[in-house]
């Protein structure tokens, strides 16, 4: 549809995708996802499944327990897993809306870098980056995965469900080690 300029008129977007590995869910993604669903309305949330990255959840255990998290949020979060180009995978659910989250300010040259090629890839594609808060700005999954595997308290860092789950990881890799 044209506007009276005679240039296509795009539609604003009510869907918006937050693509990631999310191994593990932090308290990071989940403000992220909350302040993207106030904004959007509806948030996908794309769990990236890419067999050359090792991941300590499956991709099956990730989409659960984003699930299990934003099970209140009915309606409003989806959880879908993807592989392959994330332009196609935002089209295909509907959206030309990127969310992402940034903690520091070196986040934001690789992030920069990958917006432009999406939306040289698909011009209708747009990238939003939210801020991490200030209490978030230190999480990421690879510190989460290194702290709890080793024993740390995580608890302030991911969700109850997420701290369980790692939980139940580190006593499955401490009693398989045990066999060898």
């Amino acid at each position: 549809m044209a506007n009276k300029n005679g240039k296509k008129r795009i539609h604003p977007a009510s869907v918006a995708v937050f693509p990631g590995s999310f191994d593990p869910l932090t308290n990071g993604h989940v403000d992220i996802i909350e302040r993207a669903v106030a904004i959007f309305g509806h948030v996908v949330v794309g769990v990236l499944d890419n067999p050359a990255k090792k991941s300590l959840f499956s991709e099956e255990e990730r989409v659960a327990l984003i699930k299990r998290q934003f099970a209140r949020c009915q309606g409003r979060v989806s959880v879908v897993s993807f592989s392959g180009l994330l332009v196609d995978f935002v089209q295909s659910v509907k959206s030309r809306v990127v969310i992402r989250g940034l903690r520091a300010i070196s986040d934001f040259d690789y992030e920069a870098q990958m917006a432009l090629i999406n939306r040289k890839l698909v011009p209708t594609v747009e990238t939003f980056f939210l801020t991490a808060r200030e209490e978030h700005s230190y999480i990421s999954s690879s510190v989460v995965k290194q702290v709890a595997l080793l024993g740390g308290d995580v608890s302030v860092m991911v969700p109850p469900g997420v701290a369980g789950a790692l939980a139940k990881k580190r006593r499955e890799k401490e009693a398989s080690s045990r066999k060898r």
